[in-house]
């Protein structure tokens, strides 16, 4: 057993998956539920096996093993899902692995160049060249502490330390700049640091490892204030969280993130006791980010700063985060001051206690409206009905629905009857197409053959060689399933689901994920009870086969008769003869 193989046997999908999605066990069998995470969803189709070790999402197709939903979850390539995994749950990996490509070795090459380059940055600002940023930091209200919690550093002017620090620690030119630290010269001469007269924050992987950083320009005219790490192959900015590594467990307990626009708010924050804080990366909300939070938490907070850039990105991201189905609450605070100015002037209690009052979001928009339109004339009342909407419309709840509606009326000095009228139109448009779990349209003999085969490979040798040649197969909705099955079986008798379903075609793959997934169908129990159960089946084939055999016979003979072909009647009624005293001698005894 190679080490993959050996690692996905010592863990359980469910404990992975369910450190990404609230799974909930669906009847008494080994299938979960839950909403699947690769799409936006209100009903859960996204199903997760316990005994065969997959999920499959019934509505966007989404299917696989355990490193292939690390894979798709974490963006990363088979390798590092491996290594993620081993990591995960205290497994050593072998010193030489067999799992490492081009791609892998490139990300783990730019994972350990930014861990020099936060180390370099960190011991910048601790020396002598630091000491007027660390007095910036002090007159911000940023502790010693919070500076060590959260990596702060510096990069100075000069702009070729960090270069040199790289080369000289061996990384291969080409590398260096592939990672984002560095910068190559306009005549070629050879590269300089991308980040030079900087604050500089790490941004953290939802796995705490440093993905990228933002550098605050220290110096007036520097342009621009905020200077992020380009794209490279670990940092995706629209798939991370700055502060998700330290915020995601804290807002598991919470059921809410607080989502800021600053680094620094964040930091206040977090220093102020709001744990669950998070910022988007340099870049306007996007729905990878949402995704990442709702993992955690189904409640977003968002406290934008308080002026017009402040409030348009509110807005976006209300957007955002209202089409993935999250509950949103708007947070405004007094006094124009943004979230980390609020909470060190007044303290955090008090900060805490408006986030505990947070209005949900449509309040927050008729505020918004009312600022806007001039709701004393019927055009700026049909303007503000047409503003609020589209976001209140998603209100999935009837009775807080008709509740909003009476809020809204009353607000925009209209009929209440129109509203409604506005929001029963907006629910029937936005009623969602589901897409359930069908039973596939097979007997159950069918069903708990493949279900079984597949579930107790020890029973393969006993019931695949007499399912061989059986024609009761040519009436199976799964025969092309099955005799897949047959001729793996063949040259490897302890083939797995995945490689069963590898060599399918779709619509047989479709088949078997509907057949694993029954709720009809639960394997469970001993395999003696198994073996009872498949050989119970497989008597039932034979005997079908046989009674479709009699009939035929019978038929034959009749034909025969009503021709006048006596001799074919006979030779007919002697094998159906021969049938029969068959079938009765191998009838069990009663």
């Amino acid at each position: 057993m190679d080490f993959a193989q050996q690692l996905k046997s010592s863990i359980d999908i469910v404990d992975v998956i369910g450190e990404r999605v609230r799974l909930k066990r669906s009847g008494s069998g080994p299938r979960y539920m839950g909403l699947c995470p690769f799409h936006t969803e209100k009903t859960p189709s996204f199903s997760v096996h316990a005994s065969l070790q997959i999920y499959k999402c019934f509505g966007c197709n989404a299917s696989g093993d355990v490193f292939k939903f690390v894979m798709e979850i974490e963006q990363v390539t088979f390798f590092e899902a491996v290594k993620l995994l081993a990591e995960r749950f205290g497994i050593p990996m072998p010193k030489r692995s067999e799992f490492a490509d081009r791609e892998s070795r490139l990300r783990e090459a730019i994972h350990r160049m930014n861990e020099i380059a936060l180390r370099h940055f960190r011991s910048l600002l601790a020396g002598p060249q630091g000491a007027d940023t660390r007095r910036y930091l002090a007159e911000r209200g940023v502790s010693p502490e919070s500076t060590e919690e959260f990596g702060l550093g510096l990069a100075e002017r000069g702009g070729s330390l960090l270069t040199q620090a790289l080369l000289k620690e061996g990384f291969p030119a080409e590398q260096i700049e592939q990672s984002g630290l560095v910068m190559k010269r306009q005549d070629g001469s050879g590269y300089y640091d991308r980040f030079r007269g900087r604050l500089i924050f790490p941004i953290h992987n939802e796995s705490g490892k440093v993905a990228g950083f933002a550098g605050r320009a220290l110096a007036k005219d520097d342009e621009p204030k905020y200077l992020n790490s380009p794209e490279t192959p670990v940092y995706k900015k629209s798939q991370l969280l700055y502060n998700l590594n330290r915020a995601k467990e804290p807002a598991r307990k919470q059921g809410r993130f607080v989502l800021v626009e600053g680094y620094m708010d964040v930091i206040g924050l977090s220093a102020a006791g709001i744990r669950e804080v998070v910022a988007s990366c340099g870049t306007a909300l996007t729905p990878g980010q949402v995704k990442l939070m709702k993992r955690f938490a189904d409640q977003v907070t968002v406290n934008f700063d308080p002026d017009a850039g402040g409030v348009r990105g509110a807005e976006r991201s209300l957007e955002v985060l209202l089409h993935e189905n999250t509950r949103v609450r708007i947070l405004e605070l007094d006094r124009e001051l943004d979230p980390d100015e609020y909470v060190k002037q007044f303290g955090p209690e008090m900060y805490l206690s408006l986030l505990e009052r947070a209005p949900n979001y449509y309040f927050w928009l008729a505020d918004q409206a009312r600022r806007r339109f001039d709701s004393r004339t019927a055009e700026g009342r049909v303007r503000a009905l047409q503003f609020l909407l589209p976001a209140i419309q998603r209100i999935p709840d009837k009775i807080e629905r008709a509740a909003v509606a009476d809020d809204v009326a009353a607000y925009l000095a209209v009929e209440r009857g129109l509203v409604l009228d506005q929001f029963r139109k907006a629910a029937l448009d936005r009623r969602e197409q589901t897409v359930r779990y069908v039973p596939p349209p097979l007997r159950p003999v069918e069903m708990i053959l493949v279900s079984t085969l597949l579930m107790f490979p020890p029973l393969r040798a006993e019931v695949f060689p007499q399912l061989e040649g059986v024609q009761g197969l040519e009436q199976f909705r799964s025969r092309g399933l099955v005799e897949t099955m047959l001729s793996l079986f063949r040259v490897q008798p302890d083939f797995t689901y995945s490689e069963l379903e590898g060599r399918l075609e779709e619509n047989d793959r479709a088949l078997l994920s509907a057949i694993v997934f029954a709720d009809e169908i639960h394997q469970t129990g001993s395999i003696e009870a198994a073996r009872s159960n498949v050989l119970s089946c497989l008597r039932t084939i034979q005997t079908g086969e046989r009674d479709a055999r009699i009939s035929r016979l019978r038929q034959g003979i009749k034909e025969a008769q009503q021709r006048g072909d006596f001799q074919s009647a006979l030779r007919l009624v002697e094998e159906l003869d021969r049938l029969q005293r068959s079938s009765a001698s191998a009838e069990p005894p009663p």
